[in-house]
């Protein structure tokens, strides 16, 4: 005999391991603190290399206006202005980071244990028609 409910169980379950499975299951293979430490750790990298990159550029298309008039405290300006601009987008995209990353463990170990919820209760309506 066919059950409805547990059809329905078993095509929700079958629609998350073809979706989401697969990243939930690596995701939470991690703790969350080393799981949101390291997408963290990653993520101040490339905005580091990016940040390089941009300034990099910026430079080169304004050597003219950066040679005219070159002082000490223009040389000094420029780094601290660029150090400092720096510093603000590195802690703000960091603190973003880690919020995100955090809330995507989270997100996924509760996926997880809905997952497993749902296979122990598919397991329970098996074997009571099983019983019968």
């Amino acid at each position: 005999m066919l059950d409805k409910n547990r059809i329905r169980l078993m095509m929700k379950m079958a629609a998350y391991e073809k979706t989401k499975a697969k990243l939930d299951l690596n995701i939470s293979n991690y703790y969350k603190k080393d799981y949101v430490s390291f997408n963290t750790l990653l993520t101040a990298l490339w905005i580091t290399l990016g940040y390089i990159l941009i300034i990099g550029l910026v430079a080169i298309c304004s050597l003219d206006y950066l040679m005219k008039d070159l002082t000490v405290t223009k040389i000094i300006t420029v780094a601290a202005v660029v150090v400092g601009v720096y510093i603000v987008l590195l802690v703000i995209y960091s603190v973003c980071t880690a919020n995100f990353y955090k809330a995507r463990h989270n997100k996924a170990k509760q996926r997880i244990k809905r997952y497993y919820r749902d296979l122990s209760h598919l397991e329970k309506m098996m074997t009571k028609e099983t019983d019968k």
